[in-house]
């Protein structure tokens, strides 16, 4: 307050000292009480100009006059702050009651993400090799058709080389295309890093397929190479018994049937052990009582694709595989239509977990 008092008046003093407590209690919140505080504290206030006036008066009433200031503005100040500690807790208080947490109320928590299978399911196999001491190798997914084809010993007229099985790439004659396998990785790891070579090669291929249960245009596959001396079909068989065993589980082997690929020779289909009934059930309906289930492709490296490849085939052999992810996928995961890998549905691969 503004009022004019002595700071010789004692009772003057007091009554300001009581009217400015009552304020600060009458404050509602901390808002009002800082302004009260301005008000009865500050520069204007009858307690700032009666302390300015302790100067004016004679040397003999100096000293009564400031013990009667520090008296009353240790009231008037305990009392804004008492008022202070009460309005504080109040808030903290109600901060509380607005805040709390009913635990049992459902959560309203975002569901986690989850890694594609077909992610997972790669690091999985190239886990394997590299375990086995294996290279794990990359190549361009644009590729040029000398390495997709013509490194892999694949005529001028070999049916792949058709529009309807391959996507090439404009202009006509450009040489390029989508790879249809990732077997150009062999090539280009036998050109950049000679022999002898083991490398797994994880990747996308394309093909000119149409979308349906068990078809798609992009997909995945894992190629294996193999070339050292004195290496046989006995290595090449133990290699994918290893694989087999890693994807589907112990006793799970594979056998080798008598086929055809331009980059291997001889050549086999890899059929795999039915992981269901082992062979032992006429009725099993993954392998359709046979047993066995067709996995890949494999063989002995060509010596022609050795020798494009700056490799003497006389001192040196080897062997290729290469079987698709997706497919091995349909058999450990029982996925039945290849649309769930590729439209894009979390709760797809959130049935295969979370993995790191």
């Amino acid at each position: 307050m503004s009022q004019s008092v002595s700071p010789l008046d004692q009772a003057a003093l007091d009554r300001v000292a009581d009217q400015a407590a009552a304020a600060a209690q009458g404050a509602a919140d901390l808002e009002e009480l800082a302004g009260l505080r301005r008000q009865w504290t500050g520069d204007q206030s009858a307690i700032a100009q009666a302390n300015k006036a302790i100067k004016s008066l004679p040397g003999a009433d100096k000293a009564q006059a400031g013990k009667n200031m520090g008296v009353v503005k240790r009231r008037v100040f305990a009392a804004f702050d008492a008022r202070r500690e009460a309005l504080e807790e109040q808030a903290a208080a109600r901060q509380l009651a607005t805040q709390t947490v009913d635990v049992t109320l459902p959560t309203g928590r975002i569901p986690r993400g989850a890694r594609h299978p077909l992610e997972l399911l790669q690091d999985r196999i190239a886990d394997v090799f590299t375990a086995m001491g294996w290279m794990i190798a990359e190549g361009p997914e644009l590729e040029a058709e000398w390495f997709n084809f013509d490194a892999l010993n694949f005529g001028p007229d070999h049916p792949a080389r058709q529009m309807q099985d391959t996507f090439f790439v404009d202009p006509p004659g450009s040489g390029l295309v989508m790879r249809t396998h990732t077997s150009p990785v062999q090539a280009r790891v036998l050109l950049s890093h000679g022999v002898p070579c083991y490398v797994a090669v994880p990747g996308k291929v394309f093909r000119t397929d149409e979308l349906d249960a068990t078809h798609t245009p992009v997909f995945h596959q894992v190629e294996g190479l193999a070339i050292d001396k004195n290496l046989t079909m006995a290595d090449l068989r133990g290699t994918l018994d290893r694989l087999a065993d890693a994807m589907f589980g112990a006793g799970v082997v594979t056998r080798l049937r008598p086929s055809f690929f331009p980059f291997t020779e001889p050549s086999a289909e890899l059929d795999l052990l039915c992981f269901v009934c082992r062979a032992k059930d006429p009725a099993c309906r993954t392998c359709g009582g046979s047993g066995w289930i067709e996995w890949g492709g494999c063989g002995m490296v060509d010596p022609n694709v050795l020798v494009a490849c700056g490799v003497d085939p006389t001192q040196y052999q080897g062997f290729a595989f290469g079987m698709g992810i997706e497919r091995t996928l349909m058999f450990r995961g029982g996925v039945q239509d290849m649309h769930d890998m590729v439209e894009g549905d979390v709760r797809f691969s959130g049935n295969f977990g979370v993995e790191i």
